[in-house]
């Protein structure tokens, strides 16, 4: 059986909430999973996998994931891998894939690490869960690209078939010998 480390990357908790649920797939493929935030990650020892999930904010991953990645690419690169992004972006059919959406085509561009799954989920717009200027922000991309601009709104674009699927797919990766 093999040792998963679920590490994230998240602002509003949604990156969170789908690492919880890769978690529960897979445990409940008997896989022994440990999960945490990506600024508490252990040492990538004893681990068979690391699952790596960031999400957007202002268009970027968070610079912490980039390092997590220099400083632990050896280890990284040593192991079964798999890395995921979350944004409002991936709503959209043309932009839904690892291929097509253009914030895993940013983060391949400028990580080393390559790892053997790569996917990207819908993320989560909630406005009054968001500050007063990011609320504006987000109101004004969603006017640009099209979105719901309701200040009301909540509306969770995550596919979650999609995401055990994923989970599976990780669940299902070949161990690396080291």
């Amino acid at each position: 059986m093999s040792k998963t480390l679920i590490l994230f990357s998240t602002v509003h908790g949604q990156t969170r909430k789908i690492c919880d649920r890769i978690a529960e797939v897979m445990r409940g493929l008997d896989h022994e999973v440990t999960l945490m935030p990506l600024d508490q990650a252990p040492s990538l020892e004893g681990f068979d996998k690391v699952v790596l999930g960031a999400s957007i904010r202002h268009g970027k991953h968070n610079s912490a994931v980039y390092q997590f990645i220099e400083q632990n690419l050896d280890a990284l690169r040593s192991r079964a891998g798999a890395f995921f992004s979350v944004s409002l972006v991936a709503r959209k059919q043309a932009k839904n894939t690892a291929a097509t959406n253009p914030y895993m085509q940013d983060f391949l561009a400028k990580s080393p690490w390559r790892p053997e799954l790569l996917e990207v989920f819908g993320g989560n717009l909630h406005y009054q869960g968001y500050s007063a200027m990011d609320r504006n922000i987000i109101r004004f991309i969603m006017w640009l690209t099209k979105g719901p601009t309701d200040p009301n709104t909540k509306v969770e674009y995550t596919d979650w078939q999609k995401v055990d699927r994923f989970s599976r797919e990780i669940a299902s990766m070949e161990i690396l010998s080291r």
